[in-house]
């Protein structure tokens, strides 16, 4: 797919307010239902962006490309189950996140201590 203008002024958008930097994509289901094609799609949208920097140049720094998905609620709580015997509260009552700890032992041991400290303080 190749552009040669901007399309028209049309409902929320204005050329007016274009630059030459992009960076954000998005795509969506609109009727907020699960499908396997939107994250194929996201990936496409990475693989057009590497003219951004979505690529990992930089072996120290982040690059912030990547892809942002609902929680497979299902897969969660079959692993909370299976693997730590645990039963997740109702839909929308629970998260999950990735926490980059550091290589160092000590440190390490640390960052684990304050993340299950402020659990406990959450009440999970």
């Amino acid at each position: 797919m190749s552009f040669k203008a901007f399309p028209k002024k049309h409902g929320l958008y204005d050329p007016a307010y274009e630059k030459d930097s992009c960076g954000v994509g998005f795509v969506a289901n609109m009727k907020g239902v699960p499908d396997h094609q939107i994250v194929l799609d996201a990936l496409e949208m990475l693989v057009r962006m590497e003219h951004r920097g979505g690529c990992g140049c930089e072996p120290n720094t982040g690059d912030g490309a990547g892809i942002l998905i609902g929680l497979p609620e299902g897969f969660l709580r079959k692993v909370a189950k299976s693997d730590l015997g645990l039963e997740l509260p109702a839909k929308g009552q629970f998260g999950a996140g990735l926490v980059f700890l550091p290589k160092n032992k000590n440190e390490r041991g640390k960052c684990i201590e304050e993340v299950e400290k402020i659990i406990k303080e959450h009440g999970q």
